[in-house]
């Protein structure tokens, strides 16, 4: 992909049209909430990516009409839609074991596979930029990353053992990925509970402040009653401690991130596996958004699928994600679709602060490449959904395998020229912002 060759002026009002199409209706909403989000994507060229995924499929044009790789099948995969680098962390699966995986499906959808990992390589470009890489290092790493993501894929579509490609988990990690994964186990559900909540009346209830917003008696009711709704859509594996499904409490909660803003969501506090104060349950309904890449996917199957965004976003991290949060689930809430899932006292992100040294970037670049596989290989013919009716890692094997040697040029290629177009996009976005010349600020 070349860098478009336009006058920044050009592409000025190219970027405030998408982000009308992309954040208009929120915004007039809430433009409180998006002046703090822009100011958050003002920060650095990649939060501002971080934060654009709507513009970086819009740049997309030539992989509407197809592209290497891409066929019947790999043209029709489930994917992240928003795989940058920090969209990595930990979480404890359905078995109890803490997993360090991708996380955030808010994104995610059916569409090509190289979308997925264009869109990492990118990340790769910018990160590496931003700590003072050199062009043949940062090429040196998106080749790491598209070779573990080559050997894993072809690892899973010849039929290797679970156990020869296991998860990361704190006997199979290393490095950072580990220490992530030792600062998760040292978290705890009481100190979750602590930092949301007090005890008043000899129970638990949620402490005002810290984001939270009480509800008037008609708008804890709507919400009670999508709660109710969403208990239908749990596996029935999650439905095994009736207990677990008091309510003890409810507040709303200001969505203010660079992903969420505008978006009304609410907390719900649960009574716990017992009697004791320390082990209730909080978990979040919010407001499911469209997601960027669906607006480039013109397959009306794929749309027709899903009943809501809230069931889309739920039904793509069951696939993309073994043994997915038990609480996971969808709802409606004012005629609009809800993600629901818990706000987990083991989810600790990425850090890529103190990640400086480019032999231990390599590392974790490469663990990131086989963890992006292992999701790709995840969501297919025996993910329990009929969407993707194949074996996506076998699809994935044969079409890189009939181009070996394009595959890693090709992100090489992208991630230069993309990361380059990003960083101007910074800066103009950027000038628009801090000279009023986004509609609605």
């Amino acid at each position: 992909m070349s860098v478009p060759q336009l006058s920044d002026e050009h592409r000025g009002e190219e970027i405030l049209a998408v982000f009308d199409t992309a954040f208009g209706e929120l915004l007039a909403a809430d433009p409180a909430a998006f002046r703090v989000k822009f100011r958050k994507m003002a920060a650095s060229a990649f939060a501002f990516y971080r934060g654009t995924a709507c513009l970086f499929y819009r740049d997309l044009e030539q992989d509407r009409r197809g592209g290497p790789f891409l066929d019947e099948r790999t043209s029709r995969v489930w994917i992240h839609g928003d795989l940058h680098a920090e969209n990595f962390g930990t979480y404890m699966d359905a078995t109890g074991r803490l997993i360090f995986n991708v996380n955030d499906f808010d994104e995610a959808y059916v569409g090509p596979f190289t979308w997925d990992l264009k869109r990492f390589a990118a990340s790769v470009a910018l990160i590496g930029y931003a700590k003072a890489l050199s062009d043949e290092q940062i090429t040196e790493l998106v080749l790491t990353y598209a070779g573990a993501y080559r050997e894993r894929i072809h690892a899973l579509a010849t039929g290797a053992k679970s156990d020869e490609v296991p998860p990361f988990t704190l006997d199979t990690a290393q490095g950072p990925l580990l220490d992530a994964l030792r600062d998760a186990r040292a978290l705890t559900r009481f100190g979750l509970l602590d930092s949301m909540t007090e005890i008043r009346d000899f129970e638990r209830r949620f402490a005002a402040g810290g984001g939270s917003v009480e509800l008037d008696a008609a708008t804890r009711y709507k919400v009670l009653a999508a709660f109710d709704g969403y208990l239908e859509t749990l596996p029935e594996s999650s439905l095994a401690r009736p207990d677990s499904y008091r309510v003890k409490d409810v507040v709303g909660r200001r969505g203010i991130g660079i992903g969420s803003a505008g978006l009304p969501s609410y907390n719900i506090l649960l009574e716990g596996n017992s009697d004791a104060l320390e082990n209730d349950v909080v978990i979040y309904i919010k407001q499911a958004q469209t997601p960027a890449v669906s607006r480039h996917i013109a397959d009306r199957a794929i749309r027709d699928y899903f009943q809501h965004e809230g069931h889309r976003t739920v039904i793509s991290q069951r696939a993309l994600q073994a043994h997915a949060d038990p609480w996971l689930g969808w709802t409606e809430l004012d005629g609009a679709g809800q993600l629901v899932a818990e706000v987990s006292p083991y989810a600790v992100d990425l850090d890529w602060g103190d990640i400086d040294d480019p032999e231990e970037i390599a590392q974790v670049v490469a663990d990131l490449g086989r963890a992006t596989a292992a999701m790709h290989a995840a969501a297919d013919d025996q993910s329990g959904e009929s969407l993707v009716p194949f074996s996506t890692e076998r699809a994935i094997d044969a079409a890189i395998a009939a181009d070996e040697d394009g595959f890693a040029p090709l992100l090489v290629d992208f991630a230069h020229s993309y990361g380059a177009r990003a960083r101007a996009d910074h800066q103009i976005f950027v000038d628009l912002f801090r000279n009023g010349r986004i509609p609605g600020l």
